[in-house]
Parts: C-alpha cells; structure tokens; sequence
C-alpha cells in the first residue's frame, strides 16, 4: 500500500556556522536527516554521502516493501554502504580524517513506520496532542542520564553534550542503527530534526507549534523560527511528516536540503587538517556544539572528568549554603540582639512585671524575659490602668520602664487609700435627765 501524508523538509545554516553540514530528504515514502561532522569540508560530505545512499530506499514505492523486515535489512545495508562511502572518502583525502554523520531516517511501510537511528539526531511522534521522543541520543551524557548521574536536564547545558558516541563514521565499517517498527495512525505527525533544533528549543515549544495544526511547511517554517530566535549556535534541519490528515497530500517528489541539495556536495572543497587531539579543541564560537566521536579508551577518562566535575559542583552548593546559613544566623543574631534593647511593662499572674524584649513571639521562640517582678498587684490598680497593663505598655528605656512602674504604684496606692472604709465613730453619750 503507497503511503498517503504530506511531507516538508527545511535546513538552515543558523547563526554561527559559516556553512551547512546538515541533509534532509522528504520523499514519498523515504525520510531522513543527517547532521555531518569533521570540519568545515567533511561535515557536508559526510551528510551528503548518507542522504544519496539514502535516497534509492524510495525505489520500491511502486510495489512496496512485502516486509517492515525487508525495510528495516534495507535500511541497515544503506547505512553500512554509506560507511564504506566514507572510509574511502577519508582515504582518498586524507584532510577528510574523522568525517562523519549522524542518521534519523523513517520508511513508511503500510501503517508501519519502520526508523533506523545513529547520532544524536532526533525522531518525534506527535499524537493525542502529546509529543514523544521516539529515538535515544548515542551521546556522553545520555549515556550518564540512563546511569543517573545526571539529570535530562542538567544534560541540556552539560559541557559534553554534543559528545557522539556513535555514528556513521569513517572509524567503522559496520555500524550498528537502532532499528525498531513502530504503528503509524491517520493523523500522526513524525518531526525528524537535527541538533540544532532539539538543543534549541525544548519539547514544550516544539508541543506548542504542533498543536497550531499548521501544514507541514508552514509548521517546520515557525521551528526553524524559534530556532533563530533562540541564537541557532548549530546548523538546523527539519523533516515533518503528516500521516493522512487534511493537508494536501504528498506529490511523491523528493525534497532534498542542506548540504545534499549541492550537486557538487560529494566534492570536497579543500579543508584545514583536522585534529588529531580531540580533548585539546581549537576554541570555538560561543555556544557552538562540537562534535567527535571518541575512541572507546577516552570514555572513561570523560566520566572521572564528569565525576570531577559534580565533586567541584557539590563542594560549590555546600559552600553556597554554608554562606547562606552563617549570614542567616547573623542576621537572626542581629534581630535578636536589637530585641534586647526594648522593654515593656506587662501582667505575670496577678503582678506588674518589667520584660526586657518585644511584646511578640517567632513561633515557638519567645523574644522577651522577665526583668524585675514588681510588688504592685493588679487587683490594686485602677481598672483601665489594670487593662493597660493587661495589653502591656510599651517603653522607650529602662529608665522609662521604671518611670512607668512608678506611676502604676502611685496609682495603686491611691487607689487602695480610696477604696479603704473610713473607722465608723463612737456614738457620744449624753446625760441622762435626773443625774444628779
């Protein structure tokens, strides 16, 4: 069956790099992107070579593939073809030396889609309005997220992450894809992409665009926008297929961009030698991803370099947090002591009591302590003196305190005097009629 969708495929060279390295093709039946590495002429060669061994894949649209199996065999003979490509490549020209690319491709067979992946090149499936990362990155720090030393997102701004683990190559000869089949439903959208969207715009941004339902080109168009916007330190290529759907369907005719789309792509201009060291790179561009393919006995070396790295981050936060805490127990200090310095009188019991500190509690912590339990006692306060006291009265000194307790007993006194019964007199005796 002759799969029905529209396709679009965009590549850009973004704002840093001064060529494409990156391909992308949208056949009928046949997409693909390929971000190339080593060098300013071995990237565009190594891309390009990928996406032409691609290319006849599409050949059998007429009558179809009879198996995802003869897919998938098919997709992994192009690629080991496409790596002898490149051996031959670096031979030949010996500048060339360490080209190489990565490779997301999807083959639609019936309602399967049949993805082969290598490199950190991306494959998206968008469907029930929720984005899924389909492919797994062959890089350093994916390797160190599955292990769990770091965190996806502490991935995103680690220092080695465009460190490719595998790829095509001209190191091997038989490179090994991650092939899987995967079902394909009426209203499926596929994003293939480079890194220089993924490690640009996050998957809620790429949700965003998605569920504005444009077509594919128009849909690809505000990617490769955000990408820009976001500074586009790589070069950024774009593969969107619909599956079915209401946008017009697919004409069958390729589209092939980047690097791919020069007819003189597999002719190498001219290039520096390229590094034979690469744990002492020539500094790039801010921001610029850089990528190698490590021989496998500098792998461990890259991790105690990363355990290194998480040690000096611990000892940071530590530090950070011991500073944070001494500053927070000298301003708690601080506070405290100010408290120190205020007074007010308030009731204990039945008496009249001199704090030192403030009216107020921090929670379980009581920032004020008797200072001098006066002998005056509330029941012999005037009433709205007793209630003064009661909600306590606050003082400028000590001196002032005691100003305060000396008015209160001057109070209390006369207010005793006051409520104190006069004696009742003696009646006085008078004579009595008759006394002699």
């Amino acid at each position: 069956m002759v799969f029905e969708g529209s396709s679009a495929a965009i590549s850009h060279t973004g704002k840093i790099r001064s060529n494409n390295q990156d391909s992308g093709y949208a056949g009928a039946n046949l997409f693909v992107v390929a971000d190339g590495m080593g060098g300013h002429a071995g990237g565009d060669v190594a891309s390009s070579i990928a996406i032409h061994r691609m290319e006849p894949l599409m050949e059998p649209l007429d009558q179809g593939y009879a198996t995802t199996d003869d897919a998938q065999a098919s997709l992994q003979a192009a690629a080991t073809t496409a790596a002898g490509d490149l051996i031959r490549a670096a031979r030949e020209r010996p500048e060339l030396a360490g080209l190489g690319t990565t490779l997301s491709a999807i083959i639609m067979v019936d309602e399967y889609a049949v993805i082969g992946h290598i490199g950190d090149s991306r494959i998206y499936l968008y469907r029930d309005d929720a984005l899924t990362q389909i492919t797994a990155d062959h890089t350093f720090v994916q390797r160190l997220v599955d292990s769990g030393r770091i965190t996806p997102e502490e991935a995103r701004y680690h220092p080695r992450r465009s460190v490719l683990m595998r790829v095509l190559s001209d190191m091997d000869s038989d490179p090994e894809l991650d092939m899987f089949v995967m079902p394909t439903l009426p209203g499926d959208r596929w994003l293939l992409c480079s890194d220089g969207l993924s490690g640009v715009v996050d998957e809620a941004h790429m949700l965003k665009a998605m569920r504005l339902g444009m077509a594919p080109g128009r849909t690809a168009d505000n990617l490769l926008k955000q990408a820009l916007d976001g500074g586009a330190p790589d070069n950024v290529t774009i593969v969107l297929v619909d599956v079915g759907g209401h946008h017009p369907l697919s004409s069958g005719t390729p589209t092939i961009v980047g690097s791919a789309a020069n007819p003189s792509g597999l002719i190498a201009p001219s290039a520096r030698p390229a590094r034979t060291n690469w744990l002492h790179p020539v500094r790039q561009a801010a921001n610029e991803p850089s990528h190698f393919e490590p021989a496998a006995e500098y792998l461990e070396e890259l991790i105690e370099e990363d355990r290194r790295r998480a040690r000096r981050r611990r000892v940071g936060w530590i530090a950070g947090l011991l500073v944070v805490l001494v500053m927070l127990g000298v301003a708690a200090f601080a506070a405290y002591s100010w408290t120190q310095t205020r007074y007010f009188i308030g009731a204990d019991d039945d008496s009249v009591v001199i704090f030192q500190g403030v009216q107020q509690n921090l929670g379980p912590i009581v920032l004020s302590t008797p200072l001098d339990d006066t002998d005056i006692l509330l029941a012999d306060l005037p009433e709205y003196q007793r209630a003064r006291v009661e909600s306590t009265i606050t003082a400028r000194s000590l001196a002032d305190a005691m100003a305060i307790v000396d008015r209160l007993r001057a109070g209390a006194e006369a207010n005793v005097i006051e409520e104190t019964p006069l004696p009742t007199p003696m009646p006085t005796t008078s004579p009595t009629a008759g006394t002699p």
